[in-house]
């Protein structure tokens, strides 16, 4: 994942997605979607900015070795130290520190619904900061995720409405995440994506760890079981591959094509939710699902001109 097509010129990167970026976000769906039961069983158990901080440390190695394992090299210019800063606080600081803080407070399915209206907020940062201009089939796209969104809410108004500050700072950290996508586009690096995930996430293990120092440290006693598998998931699996390869897709995608295309990935956190969690399933998932599909399929399908290229 860090070969010269990252470095290709933004109006090039393709809005569909290529037989890799297929076989990356599968494996990015599986293993970010099932994550969210697997947060929400560990916060139960433990202070939640120290089952992030945790996870983030073991994750942090399994990302060097990677790197050390593909010959990427770790080494960035002094020039890009200021940009790789701002990419770190709006697409993992921002986002790791309030989600995690939030999740305590809402059910993982609608907590996942919820992170992921980014789709709607990237393609709302890029027609208003950067001017683009959205296809008739992204703004299809966009309708179609964020009708999903209201769907997939309807009967979490009243819940809700009991943690509007928990509600609010996942909004707030898709958001964010949504401009930190833009950015990230738009990011002009000499280094691979791989080393750019490294370096964020070594800057966020900092972070989080200070943080849970600060505030948990009194509460900290050896986690349970289920808790210590969820850090290990988190670890390996969610740092370790999963934000390698989401930086991946935002680098070599469209902003729209990116962000829409993990729109799945809430699917599958309801579901796993309810079956393992017994978190309610309603009709409007259902329909909610069917919009998702188009959603993707609105923004992803290469179009004729497309086909007729290829």
């Amino acid at each position: 994942m860090s070969d010269a097509a990252e470095t290709v010129a933004p109006a090039a990167r393709p809005s569909h997605l290529s037989a890799r970026h297929l076989y990356v976000l599968a494996l990015l769906t599986l293993f970010w979607g099932l994550n969210w039961p697997v947060m929400k069983l560990a916060v139960s158990q433990m202070p939640p900015l120290s089952f992030r901080a945790a996870s983030l440390l073991l994750g942090l190695p399994c990302l060097a070795l990677g790197l050390k394992l593909l010959k990427v090299p770790f080494g960035v210019p002094r020039a890009e130290w200021r940009q790789l800063a701002v990419l770190t606080v709006t697409n993992m600081l921002v986002w790791h520190v309030l989600l995690i803080i939030a999740i305590p407070h809402l059910s993982s399915g609608r907590a996942a619904i919820l992170g992921y209206t980014m789709p709607v907020f990237s393609a709302l940062w890029g027609r208003t900061l950067f001017g683009e201009r959205l296809k008739p089939r992204q703004l299809l796209g966009v309708a179609a995720a964020g009708g999903a969104v209201v769907l997939l809410l309807w009967h979490e108004f009243t819940r809700l409405s009991g943690a509007p500050l928990a509600a609010a700072g996942v909004l707030v950290a898709a958001g964010v995440w949504g401009l930190g996508t833009q950015q990230l586009r738009r990011a002009h690096s000499t280094v691979p994506t791989l080393t750019l995930s490294f370096w964020m996430t070594a800057m966020t293990t900092l972070l989080l760890c200070a943080l849970a120092v600060l505030f948990e440290s009194p509460r900290w006693q050896l986690p349970p079981a289920a808790a210590g598998w969820a850090i290990l998931y988190n670890g390996v699996l969610v740092f370790g591959y999963c934000h390698a390869a989401w930086f991946f897709l935002a680098r070599t995608l469209t902003p729209v094509a990116s962000s829409t295309s993990v729109m799945l990935i809430p699917v599958l956190g309801i579901v796993s939710g309810a079956l393992w969690l017994g978190e309610p399933l309603h009709w409007q998932d259902g329909v909610a699902v069917a919009l998702i599909l188009l959603a993707i399929g609105a923004v992803l399908l290469p179009d004729h001109a497309a086909r007729r290229a290829g």
